[in-house]
């Protein structure tokens, strides 16, 4: 039987060649593909665990900035009320001066100024502090991913400090120029109207219109720098240089914030304009605010006190309304994934 079995295999000897070589080649390319298999596994866990520790990186990073724009309102509303102060004017106009006219002139033109400048600086504060964070945010997150081979960090604690730093020309210099250039619409806009003149809200809303028109066009009677100047010292700087790539989006975001911000501060002066309650009318509608004018000497408090719902450290609706627009959420993250893109960082 051995001799029979020997034979066999002997005149198939060429087809069990072929069939081991067949068997084992099929059995090398399961291993193959078993392991090309296992490293794509294991290539697609590392990606994500990567993606998922860098999108918590990312949204610590916004809370981070949130809490920031929070902390640095109280420096800048103390800042906006020292450089306008009504506050003295309010204690001169209880003395009963002679001139309580002149004051309450004076009163007006600070008033209105120092709330529109809450409104530009809070939104400056707001955009700005996303760009700079998210920079750093983005050089951080490289730097602890990415840059451990001994190569120079990108986010070394002087470069941090750069970039925090130019915050505070928002602060300085760019206040006041910005307070100078407000100043200067409202006393066109509302100079010459008169304490005793009525205003409805959509008078307040075109007289706000015209004092931005002024402030933000470069073609108007007040010749100044852009807007982007209150906010850092010198276009043409390092940081700019650096951010070149994201100030388009940022003139747009921040146009958006301004937008939001202004009209929660008309929303904020309606709570002043609600009419008399009567029974049949148990609550008030946006055509009967349409109807209620008030003198411009009772609007006068009512826009100096708005700093205080602008500027506050305590989440407000103003704030929120800034910190929750979606376009700012989306430019940040567009900011953070910029700055923590190798491939983007080498182009």
């Amino acid at each position: 039987m051995l001799s029979s079995t020997w034979n066999f295999i002997k005149r198939h000897k060429r087809k069990f060649i072929v069939a081991g070589a067949l068997v084992g080649g099929v059995y090398l390319l399961g291993k193959y593909a078993q392991r090309k298999l296992q490293e794509m596994q294991e290539r697609e866990a590392a990606e994500y665990i990567a993606q998922a520790r860098r999108q918590f990186h990312f949204e610590s990073n916004q809370r981070t900035c949130n809490m920031t724009v929070l902390s640095m309102l109280p420096t800048l509303r103390e800042a906006i009320i020292h450089h306008l102060n009504a506050e003295s004017l309010t204690a001169l106009l209880k003395s009963k001066p002679t001139n309580k006219v002149e004051i309450w002139e004076d009163l007006k033109i600070i008033s209105f100024t120092r709330s529109i400048v809450a409104v530009y600086s809070t939104c400056m504060l707001v955009v700005l502090l996303r760009v700079q964070l998210n920079i750093i945010g983005g050089y951080l997150y490289m730097d602890n991913s990415v840059t451990k081979n001994g190569t120079t960090p990108l986010a070394p604690p002087e470069v941090q400090q750069q970039y925090l730093s130019s915050i505070q020309h928002l602060l300085g210099d760019g206040l006041i120029e910005l307070i100078t250039v407000v100043k200067k619409a409202v006393q066109e806009v509302l100079g010459l109207v008169s304490l005793k003149q009525n205003l409805s809200l959509q008078d307040l809303e075109q007289h706000l219109t015209r004092v931005r028109r002024l402030v933000e066009d470069d073609c108007g009677s007040l010749k100044h720098r852009t807007l982007s100047w209150y906010m850092m010292p010198d276009e043409e700087n390092t940081l700019a240089d650096q951010n070149v790539k994201v100030f388009p989006d940022f003139n747009t975001v921040l146009n958006i914030c301004l937008n939001r911000g202004f009209s929660r501060f008309l929303d904020n002066m309606a709570e002043f304009f609600r009419p008399p309650q009567q029974d049949s009318t148990p609550c008030s509608t946006p055509d009967s605010l349409s109807h209620v004018s008030l003198p411009l000497a009772k609007i006068i408090p009512i826009a100096n006190g708005q700093i205080h719902s602008i500027c506050s450290e305590i989440p407000s609706h103003f704030v929120q309304d800034l910190l929750m627009i979606d376009q700012v959420k989306e430019f940040a993250a567009n900011v953070y994934e910029t700055f923590s893109s190798p491939l983007d960082l080498q182009k």
